[in-house]
């Protein structure tokens, strides 16, 4: 992109991003509540606005990640770092880590649940390997069928093919490239400036469908779930930051809830969060030759919140029936949670449709599974809001933390 149109355009982004953002977003919140409150005929039908914010998001970020993806790796210079390696450990033991802060609670607070009977048939991955086969047919999936289904796995792998297959083109050729990222992200931040008022209808909606009493029914359930994914977004992962980074990770893990888990609280999709990830790296000021993999790939396999979701539903289910649980077998419940919460869609509800995997570790049948499933979605309000939040506010905190490790271990050498 010539120098020209690059300081036109960032001359356009503060008048574009202008205004606290996560501001604005509150006062979206506060007055959605009031509109369902006041007149919940008004808020219902403000539910267009909510729906019409997300698929914005959702329409451009597969679109994004592929430009994205594409031109920052056919611009990496051979031999240049960008911790990919440490990011996606940190990524897999944040995971797991999570998937065990969720066993402990449920033996600590084992909550027997009420099974919905008549649960709607639904179609659910039938072992670990029909999840792998999915993956990996997911890998080869045409590249305008994987962006037209938001398919991340396949998305990304096209993008890695081409970026990698473009760094040896012409400077002009990689330079068209950059430039078109630049445009598609511009556009996306165009989109961005609309969640206030996205938010203002995806709230006024859910009250005003759901009511506050969608809350109160699985309400302890509930608590356990979102007492999990707290304690791993304020505790467990500052501990891991630490260890990356050997400094108070408290401002930064605060700082990334704030930014991005409260966009992704409310549109309650990792993908649809990515072009706000990608924004807060950007002011970090990180590498973006790292974030611009790294988040993008964190929306698909760093799935904290989901593998907490599918760990305490799994043993709610089998407390319910009256399994027996030992150790081993809840050590191996979080091995295949974390496996499973990879694959988990980056898509509102995503999670659910793994439980049944779980449930079959502890012999209970599909019939069953799906009613736990069908619970799932009743307390889906606030779970998979909180899962969302979790998982993606995760994929800027633990890129942050590899490029802070980077940088500490250069400044020790």
């Amino acid at each position: 992109m010539s120098s020209e149109r690059r300081t036109l355009m960032h001359r356009a982004m503060p008048m574009l991003m202008g205004g606290s953002l996560v501001k604005q977003i509150m006062v979206g919140l506060v007055l959605g509540i009031i509109l369902a409150v006041v007149n919940p005929e008004w808020a219902a039908a403000c539910g267009l606005l909510g729906s019409f914010f997300v698929s914005a998001l959702k329409a451009v970020a597969p679109v994004l990640v592929f430009v994205l993806v594409a031109a920052a790796i056919a611009n990496q210079q051979v031999g240049t770092h960008t911790h990919m390696r440490s990011i996606i450990v940190i990524y897999l033991v944040g995971t797991f880590a999570a998937s065990v802060t969720a066993v402990l609670a449920s033996f600590a607070f084992p909550v027997p649940m009420e099974l919905v009977k008549d649960a709607q048939t639904m179609a659910a991955p039938g072992g670990i390997a029909e999840v792998l086969r999915n993956l990996l047919m997911s890998v080869v999936d045409n590249p305008v069928r994987a962006i037209m289904n938001a398919n991340y796995i396949g998305i990304l792998a096209w993008a890695i093919g081409l970026g990698v297959a473009t760094r040896k083109a012409s400077n002009q050729t990689r330079e068209v490239m950059n430039d078109v990222a630049d445009g598609v992200e511009f556009i996306v931040r165009l989109v961005i400036r609309l969640a206030p008022i996205g938010i203002f209808g995806l709230v006024a909606n859910t009250i005003a469908v759901e009511g506050f009493k969608a809350l109160v029914t699985y309400a302890q359930l509930l608590v356990i779930l979102v007492g999990c994914m707290l304690v791993v977004a304020l505790i467990v992962n500052p501990i891991i930051v630490w260890f990356c980074t050997r400094r108070n990770p408290y401002p930064l893990t605060f700082l990334t809830l704030r930014e991005s888990g409260v966009t992704a609280f409310f549109t309650r999709s990792s993908a649809a969060n990515i072009p706000v990830n990608l924004s807060l790296c950007r002011r970090l000021n990180l590498d973006e030759r790292t974030y611009s993999v790294s988040i993008p790939l964190g929306a698909t396999i760093n799935m904290a919140g989901a593998a907490i979701t599918i760990t305490v539903m799994a043993l709610s289910a089998a407390f319910s029936l009256g399994v027996q649980v030992d150790i081993p077998t809840a050590i191996l419940l979080s091995v295949v949670s974390a496996l499973c919460a990879c694959g988990a869609a980056g898509v509102p509800g995503g999670s659910l449709m793994l439980i049944p995997l779980a449930c079959s570790l502890f012999g209970i049948d599909n019939t069953t599974a799906m009613q736990v499933v069908a619970v799932g979605f009743i307390i889906g309000v606030v779970q998979d809001s909180a899962e969302t939040a979790l998982n993606s506010s995760s994929d800027a905190l633990f890129t942050a933390a590899a490029c802070l490790r980077a940088k500490r271990l250069e400044e020790e050498a």
